[in-house]
């Protein structure tokens, strides 16, 4: 029987990563594994995660979803932003500079020259993972889900024409308010355990939120939806 296997906001959380795909017997050639967003920031291990997954995307059925930090983070490292390099660093920024510059970057000598020094290490031997990040659609639909990282605007009808801001930053007025789509929608951005005071997957009816805050020393949550439509959730400490 087939899987669909979902994980958000995995946040350079690498070891629980690799921890959780083994602890439900990930198969590359089996499964599809659905990513929904925030591969970078906060965790000590951004770079490495962002190349798994660009690996892992070439050995099977990988369908990866763009997450707000990892657009936030193409922004900085591009300079099209109004975001300031100090926002960036201060909402987990600092440590994806760390992971890709390594001994190149002292995160006890934060100014502006190491920083624009970093994002120049990063954008000339990771241009790759720069131009993977952009590549990223924001949603994936199957029979039965909507996958997104952060939600849909229930004041869009057709929710394909809201902002493309709102896929990856919408929270309250998507968390609390009744979606106007039939189908079930799965996303993350949104701590679990800020809508049901758990880390556990959070089962919302027209909804399901993912992100067990990782990155937060809480748990990384994998659901796995078999093709009956019976849901398994699974978890590792972060």
């Amino acid at each position: 029987m087939k899987r669909t296997l979902v994980i958000s906001d995995i946040h350079g959380c690498y070891e629980p990563f690799n921890a959780l795909l083994e602890e439900v017997k990930y198969s590359a050639k089996e499964d599809k594994l659905i990513l929904i967003g925030d591969y970078v920031d906060r965790g000590p291990q951004s770079k490495e995660v962002v190349e798994q997954i660009i690996q892992m995307k070439t050995e099977g059925e990988v369908i990866v979803l763009r997450g707000n930090h990892d657009q936030r983070f193409i922004e900085i490292m591009t300079n099209k932003t109004n975001i300031t390099d100090i926002k960036f660093i201060e909402h987990g920024g600092l440590q994806t500079l760390k992971s890709y510059c390594g001994a190149n970057f002292r995160m006890e000598d934060i100014n502006e020259e190491s920083i624009a020094n970093a994002k120049k290490f990063i954008r000339r031997n990771f241009k790759h993972h720069l131009y993977f990040l952009d590549s990223l659609p924001h949603y994936y639909e199957d029979q039965s889900y909507i996958y997104v990282h952060a939600g849909l605007n229930p004041f869009y009808k057709n929710w394909k024409n809201q902002p493309q801001k709102d896929f990856i930053w919408i929270r309250d007025s998507f968390v609390k308010v009744k979606t106007v789509v039939e189908k079930i929608v799965i996303f993350g951005h949104t701590k679990t355990i800020d809508i049901h005071s758990s880390a556990d997957i959070w089962f919302g009816g027209d909804k399901i939120g993912i992100d067990g805050g990782c990155a937060y020393g809480l748990q990384l949550n994998c659901l796995e939806i078999k093709e009956n439509q019976d849901c398994i959730t699974y978890q590792v400490k972060g």
